[in-house]
């Protein structure tokens, strides 16, 4: 059986880590969009971001996440936060067997941003996480198959995972 699964959620939740974490334990590959966002603009996300505006990255990131999922097979793929916010990406979302949103307090979600790179939660980072999070709960809830809760030990999440996706 192809296992494929996609990871949404918001920034700092851990899809990029669970993400590796699971595909390695499913013995699937893993992509990152935010990798192929770098790798189809010739710069980092976050470059691509503050360089040229949203509106282009999301461009970008469409783009990406497509390419994505068009491999054949298994795999995990680790979408960027905000991916929910064009409806094509969402179309391509729903569209997949397994999309699983991870979930984490914001306290938990903070303390992992403390040092990343992220244009789009420019400081007061508590109040634009909340925004954010206020804005794309009802996109998420539209293409999450499962929630699982992000916290813990990365095993620990990517057993909840692989429960929520019918995988031992």
């Amino acid at each position: 059986m192809t296992v494929r699964v996609v990871l949404v959620g918001l920034p700092g939740v851990g899809k990029s880590t669970v993400g590796r974490a699971l595909a390695e334990a499913l013995d699937v590959p893993f992509i990152d969009v935010d990798d192929v966002v770098a790798e189809l603009a010739g710069q980092s996300a976050a470059s691509l971001l503050r360089t040229e505006g949203e509106t282009v990255f999301r461009e970008a990131e469409v783009r990406a996440l497509a390419s994505a999922l068009d491999r054949d097979g298994g795999l995990v793929v680790a979408t960027g936060g905000g991916a929910v916010e064009t409806a094509a990406s969402r179309a391509r979302l729903v569209a997949e067997p397994a999309v699983v949103l991870l979930v984490a307090p914001a306290p938990v979600l903070l303390a992992r941003l403390a040092d990343g790179d992220r244009p789009l939660l420019a400081s007061p980072f508590t109040g634009r996480l909340a925004e954010l999070e206020t804005r794309r709960a009802p996109l998420y809830a539209e293409v999450a198959d499962a929630v699982v809760d992000a916290t813990g030990e990365v095993g620990d999440v990517v057993a909840r995972v692989s429960a929520a996706v019918g995988r031992p």
